[in-house]
């Protein structure tokens, strides 16, 4: 990559977080996105910053023949967007090439989620899972905290102790670009939560008896972050699943975060609701899972109702 096209990724990067308060994951899917972008410009002796509108279509359509799915292809239009937008205000170019390029769309697949008995044998095998009494305790609270408020895997696994003392029936959540929001814990999740806490009591006050400083996440870790990783925990997900006797490719936390929010529109909840709870900025985002009961709707009509018969 050239000095100057890292200058402005670095640049717009550092800008992207500061106003926007974008979240690390996202900075870093955008910088991946970028610089893959500016590889490709390279490769056909374009240079960066003189890059025209039919050079950046081309681009899309390389993408396109190298089976990338629409929303990543769409997920790379919008960093290069932002990327020239803020080039033109700075001044950096005289023009933004992208501004009128119509993007791939997002595909309207429905999201995969699991059934009732399939979340209670999950939460059954994650009792079981574990080498110890504090890890088995530790296991059945991830599971139970996810289920119950549909948090994403990276805002569960960061989530810190103070949020959680004192046995609250709601818990502060930190979403993305700092968003905070508010949600309900169920009582099985209160009781797993509480059984986890005396373990990491005891870990911390270990820590204190040796004058060092207790653990500021509600999951520990010795890694970089301080907190479980996102890795860890989708691979300890894999076998809570086997052990569940489930297809350990079904499940992953994002298949939890839609079924926590299809039981509840299930049961009557209604998308506002929902939206809040799993701190969408924007209800179409949420109006997906309606899909999911129409589907199910149609599949019960089609089933038993008589004229449906042949």
């Amino acid at each position: 990559m050239d000095a100057q096209a890292q200058r402005w990724i670095s640049t717009f990067l550092d800008a992207h977080a500061a106003e926007q308060g974008a979240a690390r994951n996202t900075q870093l899917a955008y910088a991946r996105d970028l610089r893959g972008f500016v590889d490709w410009a390279g490769a056909q002796g374009a240079s960066f910053d003189t890059l025209s509108r039919a050079d950046i279509e081309a681009y899309l359509v390389h993408c396109e023949t190298q089976g990338l799915a629409k929303s990543t292809r769409a997920r790379r239009l919008a960093a290069i967007r932002q990327l020239y937008r803020f080039a033109y205000a700075e001044g950096w170019r005289k023009d933004d090439p992208a501004s009128r390029i119509t993007g791939p769309g997002k595909s309207k697949k429905l999201p995969a989620t699991l059934g009732h008995a399939e979340v209670d044998a999950l939460l059954a095998a994650a009792r079981l899972t574990g080498r110890s009494e504090a890890e088995r305790a530790r296991n059945l609270c991830l599971m139970e905290l996810l289920y119950a408020t549909g948090m994403r895997v990276t805002e569960l696994v960061s989530l810190p102790v103070a949020a959680v003392r004192g046995d609250p029936k709601m818990v502060l959540v930190r979403g993305k670009g700092g968003k905070e929001r508010m949600v309900p814990l169920s009582e099985p999740a209160r009781r797993a939560l509480q059984a986890w806490l005396a373990h990491w009591e005891t870990t911390a006050s270990a820590l204190r008896a040796k004058r060092l400083p207790e653990p500021r996440y509600l999951f520990p870790s010795k890694g970089r972050d301080g907190h479980l990783s996102r890795v860890s925990f989708f691979l300890l997900l894999r076998d809570i699943a086997t052990r569940a006797g489930l297809d350990p490719t079904r499940v992953s936390p994002h298949v939890l975060r839609h079924a926590f929010a299809t039981h509840l529109l299930a049961g009557g909840a209604d998308l506002r609701t929902i939206q809040t709870l799993l701190g969408h900025a924007d209800v179409s985002t949420t109006e997906i899972y309606t899909h999911v009961l129409e589907e199910r709707l149609k599949s019960l009509v089609l089933e038993h109702h008589p004229l449906a018969k042949e």
